[in-house]
C-alpha cells in the first residue's frame, strides 16, 4: 500500500503537495504515511477524487474525511475511542492498510475487568445513587420537616426528565470532537463545550471560586492562589477543574466534562456528594463505567431554597 501512494504521488506532485499542507504539526513521519494513506485510499469513497493531477476541492466532504483520517489516526496511535458508529465507519475505511509497530494501549473496559477479578466487586448503580426510604412521621409535627428536605433536593423524576436532553448533547458533542480530532491538546474544551450546549438551546454554567476561599483543603493547598471551576447544565453536574486563572479553570472543568462524553452513553444520576460539608443528593451526568471513586464536592447546590446561582459563560 505505501508503495501503492509513493507512487501515484511521484506521477502527480501537486496531488504530494496538497497532502503535505493537511498534515499535522505534531504528526510523526509513521504517523503521517499512515494517515496519508487513509485519505488518499478513501477519496473515491466520498466522491473526491482525486483525478490524476488534480488535488480534490474543498468542501464539507472533503472536511468529514480529513476529521474521519484523525478520527483513525487517534485511535492507531494514541488508543483513543469513539461512539460504536463512528468506530465502525474508520475502521472499515481502514481495511487493507497495515502500520506496523502499533502501539498497545489498555482500554477502560480492561482495567475494570481486571479490577474486578482481583477485588471486591465494585458499587452498584443502588449504591452509588441514593435511593432514600420514605420517612414515617411519628406525629403532624414531622410534615413540614419532610417537605423541607423534598424542596431542598433534585425531584426524583429529574433523571428521566433530563436524559432526553443529555442525549442530544451527546450526539452533538461527540460529533464536534470527530471534526476536531479528538481531545488533543490544541482543543479549546471551553468553547467546544459550550457551543455544543448552546446548539442545544441551553446554558452552560460556570462558577469559580478562589482556591484560598475553600475549607477543607490540604494544608500544602490552602493558601496557594488559583481558581477552582465547576460546570453544570439545567442544575445537572457536569466536571470541575483547577487552574492558575479563571480561564485555565474553566478549561479543564470543561476537559473533564468532554471526557464523560467518550463513552458509549451518557447517563443522569442523583448520586450522593458532599456540598459545604454535609452530604447531599446532586444531579450528575456520568458515563455508562463503573465508579468506585468518590466525588469531588460541589462548589454550587442548585436544590437549596433561596439559592442564587452565579453563573457566567
Amino acid at each position: 500500500m505505501d508503495q501503492t501512494v509513493e507512487d501515484f504521488l511521484s506521477q502527480n506532485p501537486q496531488v504530494r503537495q496538497w497532502a503535505e499542507s493537511v498534515r499535522g504539526r505534531c504528526e510523526t513521519l509513521k504517523q503521517w504515511n499512515a494517515r496519508r494513506t487513509f485519505i488518499l485510499r478513501n477519496m473515491d469513497l466520498l466522491g473526491l477524487g482525486p483525478e490524476p493531477g488534480l488535488v480534490p476541492e474543498p468542501g464539507p466532504k472533503l472536511d468529514r474525511l480529513l476529521a474521519l483520517s484523525m478520527v483513525w489516526a487517534n485511535h492507531i496511535f494514541m488508543g483513543c475511542r469513539y461512539p460504536d458508529t463512528v468506530m465502525d465507519r474508520v475502521l472499515k475505511m481502514a481495511e487493507g492498510i497495515e502500520v506496523g509497530d502499533v502501539p498497545q494501549f489498555t482500554t477502560r473496559d480492561q482495567l475494570m475487568s481486571r479490577s474486578n477479578k482481583r477485588s471486591l466487586p465494585l458499587p452498584t448503580e443502588d449504591d452509588s445513587c441514593v435511593k432514600r426510604p420514605k420517612p414515617e412521621p411519628s406525629d403532624s409535627s414531622s410534615a413540614p420537616e419532610t417537605i423541607t428536605a423534598q424542596k431542598s433536593g433534585p425531584s426524583p423524576q429529574a433523571p428521566a426528565l433530563l436524559q432526553p436532553f443529555f442525549n442530544r448533547l451527546y450526539k452533538a458533542v461527540c460529533w464536534r470532537l470527530v471534526s476536531a480530532g479528538g481531545l488533543g491538546p490544541n482543543l479549546e474544551h471551553f468553547e467546544v463545550l459550550r457551543s455544543c450546549v448552546e446548539s442545544c438551546k441551553e446554558v452552560l454554567s460556570c462558577v469559580l471560586v478562589p482556591l484560598k476561599d475553600l475549607t477543607g483543603l490540604p494544608p500544602a493547598r490552602a493558601h496557594q492562589d488559583g481558581h477552582v471551576c465547576e460546570l453544570r447544565c439545567q442544575g445537572t453536574y457536569l466536571g470541575t477543574g483547577y487552574g492558575r486563572d479563571e480561564a485555565a479553570a474553566r478549561a479543564m472543568a470543561s476537559k473533564e466534562a468532554l471526557k464523560v462524553f467518550q463513552g458509549r452513553k451518557v447517563l443522569v444520576k442523583i448520586c450522593r456528594r458532599k456540598f459545604k460539608g454535609r452530604e447531599v443528593d446532586d444531579l450528575m451526568l456520568l458515563d455508562d463505567q463503573p465508579r468506585a471513586q468518590g466525588f469531588p464536592p460541589a462548589l454550587s447546590y442548585p436544590f437549596t431554597p433561596g439559592y442564587s446561582q452565579e453563573s457566567g459563560s
